[in-house]
């Protein structure tokens, strides 16, 4: 068995939240490209609140701001991704439209 490899376009894209100067909330949109598929799709990572401003809507702007780049980028589907002890998380990301698709594997490299 032969296997190729080829480089396949991707941005990635920081998204912040400040408050008083200071960065309380970031977010990392990956757009990424497939064969699959003419639009690319979007992959939501290391969505981050400080613990001390938790709880005071900072997840949910920072999500929407995501959201709202992955329809900028034209991504037809964003994936969001989070441990699955992390409930609450659960709870904001269906409040904003995600649903329940898969499960997802790790391998530590």
């Amino acid at each position: 068995m032969e296997i190729s490899t080829r480089n396949i376009l991707a941005k990635g894209i920081r998204l912040s939240v400040m408050r008083d100067a200071k960065e309380v909330g970031r977010a990392f949109l990956y757009v990424l490209h497939n064969d699959l598929h003419k639009e690319p799709f979007g992959l939501m990572e290391d969505v981050f609140v400080e613990e001390t401003t938790r709880g005071k809507g900072i997840g949910t702007e920072l999500v929407q701001a995501v959201i709202a780049e992955a329809k900028k980028q034209n991504c037809y589907k964003l994936i969001a991704t989070s441990r699955t002890e992390r409930q609450t998380v659960h709870e904001l990301y269906e409040r904003l439209g995600f649903k329940k698709w898969g499960v997802e594997f790790r391998m530590e490299l």
